[in-house]
C-alpha cells in the first residue's frame, strides 16, 4: 500500500503534529468526503506502508520528525510544489527564497531523488506571461541544481470550486488562462525552454496530468505517484496499476490519500480542493492533533484499531472517488 499525504491538504506544512502521532498509533481514520458516515481506517504500520508520498509547499514542520519515521523503517519521499507565483495568485505560499532554503535542507537530508520539484501548476495571465515563468524558473532551477533529479509541470486547469476566485481575480483585472483555452501552439517555445534550461541543471521534465501532449518537446508524461521510482529507491515491489479513481491523464500508481479537503491555508487561487478558505481556516482552527481523523473525531472501534492490510479497511473506501 502506498500512502499520498496528501493530495487534497497540505499535512507537512500545517498537520505534521497529528501526522506522527498517527504514526505512531499506527493508523488513521479518513471518512468518504462525499458521505462522511463511510469511514475507511487505513494502516500506517511499517509492515503494511510500502511508501508515503508527500504533498507539500512547506515540509519544514516535519523535517524535525524524519529521524523517527526512518527508526520505523518508513519509506518516503516529497512532491515539493516551488513556483513562486505573485500574491494575488497564491497569497501565502512561502517566499522563495525561504522554500529554496528549505528544498535544499531536505535534499541534503534524504537524496535528491527522494525530493520532486513541482513546478505546477504554471498559470499564464497578464500578470504571468511567458517571459515571467522563463524568467522564474530559470533562476529556481539554478539554485535547485544538484538538489532534485525531476520537476513536474502542467498548465493550470478549471475547478469549479476555484471559479469564484478566478471571477475575483478578474474584478481586480487579473487573467488567469486554464488550460482548457490554451493551444498548444502558444505554449510550445516556452516549454521548450523550459526542458533546455532543467536539462542545463542536469533535472529531468516531466507533465502532470496534462492534457496537452508535450513529447514532441521532450517532456514524457510523468507519474507522482511513481511505482518505477520507489521499486528502484527502496527496492520495493509494489503495483504499477494506474489510479483508477485519477483523471484520465493521471499515470499515478494506486495510493491511498490520508487528507481531508477544505484544510489548505496555503489559500491558492486555482485550488481545487479547497472551496472555502474561511471553513478552510475554521477546521483549522478546531483540528485536534490527537484524532485519528485529519478534521472532526472518527475514532475506530477496538476490533479494528489494529487493521494491518488495505483489504481490511472498510467496503467504504472502495466507493471513495479520488480527485
Amino acid at each position: 500500500m502506498i500512502i499520498s499525504a496528501s493530495r487534497r491538504t497540505d499535512i507537512p506544512a500545517f498537520y505534521s503534529q497529528w501526522f506522527i502521532n498517527r504514526i505512531a498509533a499506527g493508523y488513521c481514520a479518513v471518512p468518504n468526503p462525499f458521505n462522511r458516515k463511510q469511514i475507511s481506517y487505513i494502516s500506517l504500520s511499517p509492515e503494511d506502508v510500502d511508501a508515503i508520498v508527500f504533498w507539500t509547499r512547506n515540509p519544514k514542520p516535519l523535517l524535525a520528525h524524519l529521524q523517527e519515521l526512518d527508526g520505523r523503517g518508513l519509506n518516503y519521499y516529497f512532491l515539493f510544489t516551488l513556483v513562486n507565483n505573485p500574491g494575488e495568485i497564491d497569497p501565502y505560499s512561502p517566499k522563495v527564497d525561504k522554500a529554496l532554503a528549505v528544498f535544499q535542507e531536505l535534499a541534503d537530508k534524504i537524496g535528491p531523488e527522494r525530493v520532486i520539484w513541482r513546478y505546477d501548476p504554471i498559470v499564464l495571465g497578464n500578470i504571468t506571461p511567458a517571459s515571467y515563468h522563463l524568467d522564474n524558473f530559470g533562476r529556481i532551477a539554478g539554485k535547485l541544481a544538484g538538489y532534485t533529479k525531476r520537476c513536474f509541470i502542467s498548465f493550470v486547469d478549471f475547478y469549479r470550486k476555484a471559479s469564484r476566485r478566478i471571477d475575483e481575480l478578474k474584478q481586480k483585472n487579473i487573467t488567469v488562462n486554464h488550460s482548457g483555452n490554451i493551444r498548444f501552439r502558444e505554449v510550445e517555445p516556452l516549454v521548450a525552454e523550459l526542458m533546455r534550461m532543467a536539462g542545463s541543471h542536469d533535472i529531468r521534465l516531466l507533465s502532470c496530468a496534462e492534457k496537452m501532449n508535450l513529447e514532441s518537446l521532450g517532456v514524457s508524461p510523468g507519474k507522482c505517484i511513481d511505482d518505477d521510482l520507489i521499486r528502484k529507491v527502496f527496492k520495493v515491489s509494489v503495483s504499477a496499476r494506474k489510479d483508477p479513481s485519477q483523471r484520465t491523464e493521471c499515470g499515478c500508481a494506486v495510493s491511498r490519500d490520508i487528507g481531508m479537503y477544505d484544510s489548505c491555508l496555503f489559500g491558492c487561487s486555482y485550488c481545487y480542493a479547497t472551496s472555502s478558505f474561511n471553513v478552510a481556516q475554521r477546521n483549522y482552527s478546531e483540528h485536534d492533533p490527537t484524532s485519528p481523523s485529519l478534521l472532526g473525531r472518527y475514532d475506530a472501534k477496538p476490533s479494528v484499531k489494529k487493521v494491518k492490510t488495505d483489504k481490511a479497511c472498510t467496503v467504504a473506501s472502495k466507493q471513495l472517488k479520488l480527485f
